[in-house]
Order: C-alpha cells, then structure tokens, then sequence
C-alpha cells in the first residue's frame, strides 16, 4: 500500500469521531446535584457474618443516582471527619466535576497537613463519583478510566486466616488455591513475629532461619510453578533488612514489600542496590508527589497503591501513569473492604502496566458471598471487571439496616 494511500486509512477512525452528527448521537451524563452524604459503618465486635474494617460513603444526587465509595479502616474518625469538615464542602456541587472536586478538597486538606483520615476520606469520595458517572452513563467505570486494556487480571493470594497458618501449612493453602482457583502466587510474612518479638531493632541467624521456614516449605513443594511474594509491613531497618534479603536471595521470590517505614527512599536505594530481589513500594503512601519522590529514588521495582488510601481511582490512575512513564509496572493493593477490590478492578483494567494484582481467599471465599449480590471469585488466576454500570458491587439490602450498621446522614 502506498504512503498517501495509508494515511488517509489511518485517519479515518478519528475523522469520523469528529463528525458533529455522531457527537450529537454520544450519550452525555444529566446535569446532577449533591444532595445528601451518607457515611455507614459497623459497630466494632458486632456478632456479623462478614468482617467489616471498612466506611462506607453514599453520595445522592437529585437525580436519584446513588454512588458508593469506601476506605478503612478509622471508621468513626473517617465518618465524623467527613460530616464535620467536608460534606458543606460537597453539598449543592456537580458530581460529574470529578478532578476540580479533588483538586479543591486536597488544596483544603494541605493547609491542615494533607494525610491520614483527610486522604482516606478524600479517596472514599472519589470512588463514589466515579461510580456516580458510571451510572449517570450506563457504562462500567473501566471504560471511562481508558477501555479494557487488561480483560482478565491475574491474581495472587494473601494469606489472611482461613483455614490454615502459612508460618506452619503454606503448601495446603497453596493447593488449594491451585486447585480451586487457579491461582499461583502467594504471599506471605514469615518475617514479622521477629520483627516484634525484637522491637524491629535487630535479626538474628535464628529469627532468619524462621523466617525462612515455610518459604523453604513452598519452593521444595511447588518448585518454580508458583511465585512467592514477601510481605514486611515495613518492620525493619536498612541493616536488618539486608541481611534479610540477602538469606532470601536462593529463594527467588518474586518481590520483597515495603521492608523499610515509607518515606526513607534514600535508605530504601541503598537496599536495593545490596539485593538481585526486586522491591515493592507502598501500600502506606498519599497523593502522587510522594509517589514521584519514591519513583526518583530508582529503588522499587514494582509500584503499589490502594485506591481507597492513595486519593481514589483519581490519584491512582495519575501514579500508574507516572510509573509507566518510568517502566515500571503497578501492583494494586486490594486488603481491605470489598469495594477496594471492585474499584481496583476497574483500574487495573484500564492500566497498561499492570503486573498482578492482590486478592484474598478469605473474602471471596466467606465473606463477600455474605454480603454481596455478586461477589467476583477468580477461575484460572484471573478475574474481570464487572460488565454493570459505576463500580458494579451489589450489596444485599439487609446489610444496609443491620442492627449494627452505624449510618449518619447531611444534607442540603
């Protein structure tokens, strides 16, 4: 084909996208007001079939459309926080202004010292306004965060209690998850009873060789047909934390998270530079200047946020980019309320560097099918984003006036 004849091949797409007539035709979302904010959490030690951690955010419009957000897990200080500072700051506004809204909430938060319940809250509300436009289009959220760039997601497990420790059983939670779900990569904190036994001051060749008992246990059992990720909660400092890596290096695990407090980037360079094993930064972190300091450092090998901490899918979306633009590949955070999951879905969907993402055998197994109308379970590895409007998590009617939910209300 010759060039001029290309060309005009090419441009056709986009040409016929600017067509005034089929513009006309391309469904807008209706004009919408902020009418009421509702903010619902569950009484701590309440007798429940599901384990909440998490606050619930209901954003009403005077159209009649509902959108839901979440964080976790300061449940009375996120929902006082927002009622008390935020709702008047929200009430009466456009919630299809979905950037400006950020933007001037994170500007207020900054001048009392952005962070905390301020961010939590901050990332709460954003989801529900995505999934309020959603809605308002009767489209998935995925397609207005880029379209589906990632159909099926692939997964790894994190192993909170179920039915068996991973310090002694890791290879009977590893089967079944191979044989249930598909899913081949797990992870694990072998490393953590010793960082608090020890007052994170110091390692021992004993505590190591804890440690490194069920990561043994796993990599004799399944060889290299799985990966094995390590989680450190941020419980050690820069000597430990070498010694660490350097015991697990035979092991290949496929990363080792957040070893060191966020923050320390300098330090976190320096341990990253004495490993072969790759880093993983940080669940913990706020807002995507932070995350540029972190990406500067040239320590983390994968990047890590959860969209109920970091700002939102808003935030989220703008740090994946950022770390694409530095070749790196993000690995969303999802171990807390169930519409983390959900919304993570839609993101990791969209993204072009996606490496895996977290899931927990627990939630989808006991306690989302409690709750939820359509709880997402993995099949071969993998999930998809629901094919609903908004963020598409369905909650049972009942779960909403159980006698422990705690919901308070402002309005216009």
């Amino acid at each position: 084909m010759k060039r001029r004849a290309f060309f005009p091949f090419l441009l056709t797409p986009a040409i016929a996208s600017m067509n005034p007539r089929a513009c006309a035709q391309t469904k807008s979302a209706p004009d919408m007001k902020i009418t009421r904010i509702d903010t619902t959490y569950f009484k701590p030690g309440a007798d429940l079939p599901w384990k909440p951690n998490w606050t619930w955010v209901r954003i009403h419009t005077d159209s009649g459309l509902v959108g839901l957000g979440e964080t976790y897990p300061r449940n009375e200080a996120e929902a006082t926080l927002l009622h008390a500072s935020v709702a008047n700051l929200l009430l009466g506004r456009d919630p299809r202004d979905i950037d400006r809204i950020w933007a001037d909430l994170y500007r207020t938060f900054d001048f009392q010292v952005t962070g905390g319940a301020e961010m939590r809250v901050l990332s709460a509300i954003d989801l529900a306004l995505w999934d309020l436009l959603g809605k308002a289009l009767n489209t998935p959220v995925y397609r207005l965060l880029g379209g589906k760039s990632n159909p099926q997601i692939r997964l790894y497990n994190t192993c909170f209690d179920l039915r068996y420790d991973f310090n002694k059983e890791p290879e009977k939670i590893m089967h079944e998850l191979i044989g249930r779900y598909g899913v081949r990569t797990i992870k694990i904190w072998p490393f953590d009873h010793a960082a608090i036994r020890n007052q994170h001051e110091y390692v021992t060749m004993a505590d190591i060789d804890e440690g490194l008992a069920p990561v043994r246990k796993l990599r004799d059992t399944f060889g290299n047909d799985i990966e094995i990720l390590m989680e450190f909660h941020g419980c050690w400092d820069l000597t430990s934390a070498i010694r660490i890596a350097k015991a697990l290096e035979p092991y290949r695990p496929m990363w080792l998270e957040d070893m060191l407090l966020p923050g320390n980037f300098q330090q976190y360079r320096q341990l990253a530079e004495s490993t072969s094993l790759s880093l993983t930064i940080s669940e913990r972190m706020a807002g995507r200047m932070e995350f540029l300091q972190m990406l500067e450092a040239r320590a983390a090998k994968y990047v890590m946020f959860d969209v109920t901490w970091c700002g939102g899918l808003s935030e989220a979306r703008k740090i994946a980019a950022m770390a694409e633009a530095f070749e790196l590949p993000v690995a969303p955070h999802t171990a807390g309320g169930p519409l983390l999951f959900y919304a993570t879905t839609h993101l990791s969907t969209a993204v072009t560097n996606l490496a895996i993402q977290e899931s927990c055998q627990v939630f989808y197994e006991a306690t989302w099918p409690t709750m939820l109308a359509n709880p997402i379970v993995p099949s071969d590895g993998k999930i998809s984003a629901p094919e609903l409007p908004g963020l598409g998590m369905e909650v049972k009617p009942e779960v909403w006036t159980h006698p422990a939910a705690v919901t308070r209300t402002s309005t216009a």
